[in-house]
């Protein structure tokens, strides 16, 4: 699939803090948290999660020089399976910054990782996650009811997938 933009994948970083405080400033960030990412303690620990694992991979991404998001393979499993995940600093939002690194985890994931499927969800009212995964070559699968819970609101998700061989 043809990139957008040109983005890198690189490993978080200590300095990379401010630009994680400054995107789960965001309400839609903030809200999709486990907990709150607030201060250089909490994005330092969130940045090590997506550390060298067995079971996950994330990514920094960086456009222009400057980090914009973060993209990620976690729930790797015994089936060469993994789950994708991605996010844009809202000023990054609408440049295809998503698309183009979902493109190049996916390469990375199906090369490096030698995985063969990768799935993705995203909530219904999310049209623009579900334009994200549509052109980065995820297709759709079906809509899981109720699948995620975001405070007392549960959400219908529409799963994605992608093979080596699409």
């Amino acid at each position: 699939m043809p990139c957008v933009i040109e983005v890198e994948l690189r490993n978080w970083r200590p300095d990379d803090v401010p630009a994680v405080l400054a995107a789960f400033r965001a309400p839609d960030m903030a809200r999709q948290a486990a907990r709150p990412i607030d201060t250089p303690e909490a994005a330092l620990e969130w940045m090590a999660l997506w550390g060298f694992r067995d079971d996950a991979r994330g990514f920094a991404v960086v456009a222009g020089g400057e980090v914009v998001g973060n993209v990620a393979v976690s729930n790797i499993d015994a089936h060469d399976t993994g789950w994708v995940s991605y996010w844009t600093s809202p000023h990054a939002r609408g440049r295809g910054v998503a698309v183009a690194a979902a493109t190049k985890l996916a390469e990375w994931a199906f090369r490096e990782r030698g995985l063969f499927r990768l799935e993705l969800g995203h909530r219904l009212d999310n049209p623009a996650s579900c334009a994200v995964a549509t052109r980065a070559g995820f297709a759709v699968e079906g809509v899981e009811r109720a699948k995620i819970r975001y405070g007392t609101v549960r959400h219908d998700v529409e799963r994605h997938a992608r093979l080596a061989t699409d």
